[in-house]
Order: structure tokens, then sequence, then C-alpha cells
């Protein structure tokens, strides 16, 4: 059995620690928060503590915090021979200042304490320095997910910038189109079969052999139909994807 601290009550850090208290092969020891307060919720399932100092001994301690508080976080490990992984997806491993190994376990999933994950589907992206720890760090996530990969930090930064395209831009225009319902008092609701049907196209298919719409066809009436409807942010963000699309497509408008 692996036994692990995880040092944060985050996002990613409240999912590691619900999903390490229900595995079976996992020992979750402690969890670590600076604000007493996040910690109230875990008293009654594993020792918690809000001093640094404080910290039991395991097999791996897993730093969910801030990309920006990582190094300087971890240098405060220094005083013990700890093998110390960040969940970072843009963090390189030498992000990480204490004196043990180094390695990274990042699950590439977009994270909300209220909202549920399985984490048996959610891709977890490791690396190490050390061959034998990453042994270790496999079997630590084989443990919670059917999907691990050895990730280096070069490709993980890659991989983040993908994921911040395929989700945080793709929720940002939902939010857009969530916008002009509500402006026209149209129902959102409308929009979720379309929002499904992509996302379950994607699954199984290259994005670029499904896509549609105005700009893919070159449809130019249409196009400045929709650019009157608009105005400001709405109306940039219209008109670069429109570009991108047609360019990517051979077509110009």
């Amino acid at each position: 059995m692996i036994s692990a601290i995880v040092l944060g009550t985050g996002n990613v850090g409240t999912h590691l620690i619900n999903t390490f208290l229900k595995n079976s092969s996992v020992e979750l020891i402690q969890v670590y928060s600076r604000k007493k307060s996040s910690l109230i919720s875990f008293e009654d399932s594993v020792d918690t503590t809000s001093s640094i100092d404080n910290l039991k001994d395991a097999d791996v301690y897993i730093i969910a915090i801030s990309d920006d508080s990582i190094s300087e976080f971890s240098s405060h490990l220094r005083g013990k021979d700890k093998f110390v992984v960040h969940t970072s997806g843009s963090a390189s491993l030498n992000a990480l200042k204490n004196n043990g190994d180094k390695g990274v376990f990042y699950p590439l999933q977009t994270f909300s304490k209220k909202c549920p994950v399985n984490f048996k589907t959610i891709p977890i992206c490791i690396e190490t320095e050390n061959p034998a720890k990453l042994i270790l760090l496999e079997e630590l996530a084989n443990s919670i997910s059917e999907n691990v990969f050895n990730i280096d930090s070069e490709q993980r930064k890659r991989l983040h910038v993908a994921a911040v395209f395929a989700n945080n831009f793709v929720n940002h225009l939902y939010k857009i189109g969530f916008d002009i319902c509500k402006e026209n008092t149209i129902p959102f609701e409308t929009l979720y079969p379309l929002i499904t049907e992509t996302a379950q196209k994607i699954v199984h298919t290259n994005p670029s052999t499904i896509q549609t719409g105005p700009a893919y066809r070159n449809d130019t009436k249409t196009i400045n139909a929709h650019l009157k409807l608009l105005s400001g942010e709405q109306r940039k963000i219209y008109q670069l994807l429109t570009k991108s699309i047609q360019k990517t497509y051979g077509e110009k408008l």
C-alpha cells in the first residue's frame, strides 16, 4: 500500500483527498492546508495539519496548490528526504525545490469542488527523475485511473496549452452563447443537444473532419448578417475565429 500526504485543499486537492480516502490501495496519512478552516470537512476522515513542520512520513507528498506557489512552497520541504510531486499541467519538474526526489502527478481534467468526477476516466500524466519513483507513481496513478501516461515537462506544457483551447476557451465561448441567448430571452437549453453531439463526435473523430458552419462553407452572406448582430468583444472573437476556420480550410473572406 502506498502512503500519501496531500498538501492543498483546493479543487484538485479536494478531489484527490476524496478519491484516496475511498481507495484501498492508498493510505492517506495526512492532509495539509495553511488555512485551518479548509481542513474542517476532512478532520473526521484523516489526520490534518496547518503546520508544514508537523508533516508525517509518507511515500509521496502531493502538492496541489497554485502554480505560482509551487517553488516557494516546496522549498520548505527540504528538511527531509521527501519524494515530492506537484499536480500542475504547466509547471516543470524543476519547479520543485525540495532536496529529495521530484515528480509530477497531473490529472488532466477541469475540477470544481462541488462537481463529482470519475477518476477512472481521467488521464493522469506522470514524470519523475528517479526510475524507481516512476514505478511508485505508476502504481499510485493506476490505482485511481485507467488512463496513465508518461509525459515529460516539455510535452506537458504543450498538452496544457491544448487543454486551455479545448476546455477554458471553449467554455468561454459557451458563456458568450449563453449571454446571447439570455439577452434575447432564448432558453440556453436549446443548445444542449448541439453541444453534446459535438462533444461526442470528437471522441471518435478528428475534429477537422466534422467542422461545419458558415465560415467553413464560406457563406459570406450569413457571416455578414451575424456580424451586424454583434458588437465589441463578441464581434472581434467571431471575426477572429471565422478567419481562422477559413484559413484552415483554404477559403478567404
